[in-house]
């Protein structure tokens, strides 16, 4: 099935132009330090924020409260709610965050808490543009962002009653290398250390990035993957 361009856009106005949240029960799988389920929660949505890390998940529960916002520490493939209890489930950039070996349970799990017209949000960055080859070196995610299409496969074949596929494009910005150093060795869920960043080939790679105003940007096409209405789980043969 072709992807339908949805131009330049954040993760959250692409969400806004297919979804209406307000007044939904959602849950954001692998939330981060939670960017993304604010911007839910300011559109309406009543959000659970999952965060399997330990160190950010009590980064969240110790952030200033946010109306209609709570944070939880769990992992995707066993969220502490009962079956068909919600409406909406997103996973944004976070599905290849998974282990590999439980990325389908992970899906799974997410159809076993929608509701019969819930949906699943699947928000993943693909593997082309100019940024990726910048992250490569040092973060090398070819494994698993193939893994997490190949699990999104199952639902494409017949876990939903319908499917919808998106792409749009993102342009990550960064006034030096420095600060692309800081933000991607500034994070708890995964190890990269600085001198695995400041090499000769990932600052060649950086610096072709460099525009006529001094600064340094890049490509970063996304996909969207939007089903809705989960079959029934079929008991083991």
């Amino acid at each position: 099935m072709p992807r339908t361009d949805l131009g330049e856009s954040t993760d959250i106005a692409a969400v806004a132009a297919l979804l209406s949240v307000a007044g939904l029960d959602v849950v954001d799988i692998g939330c981060g330090p939670g960017a993304q389920a604010r911007e839910l929660a300011a559109m309406g949505a009543r959000v659970l924020g999952v965060e399997p890390d330990p160190i950010q998940a009590e980064k969240n529960r110790a952030a200033p409260a946010t109306e209609g916002l709570r944070f939880i520490e769990a992992t995707a493939q066993h969220l502490p709610l009962p079956p068909a209890s919600v409406d909406g489930v997103f996973f944004f950039r976070s599905l290849h965050h998974v282990p590999i070996a439980q990325m389908p349970a992970a899906l799974a799990e997410a159809a076993r808490v929608l509701r019969p017209d819930g949906f699943l949000c699947v928000v993943e960055p693909a593997m082309t543009g100019t940024h990726f080859p910048v992250m490569r070196p040092f973060h090398d995610e070819t494994i698993v962002r193939n893994a997490a299409q190949a699990a999104l496969a199952a639902p494409r074949a017949g876990g939903f009653r319908e499917m919808r596929l998106y792409r749009y494009a993102q342009h990550p910005r960064y006034p030096e290398f420095a600060a692309m150093v800081a933000r991607v060795t500034g994070q708890t869920f995964n190890s990269i250390r600085r001198e695995q960043v400041e090499t000769d080939e990932v600052r060649a790679l950086f610096e072709a990035g460099r525009t006529d105003q001094g600064d340094y940007v890049f490509e970063q096409p996304m996909l969207l993957d939007l089903y809705r209405g989960p079959l029934p789980a079929q008991p083991p043969t």
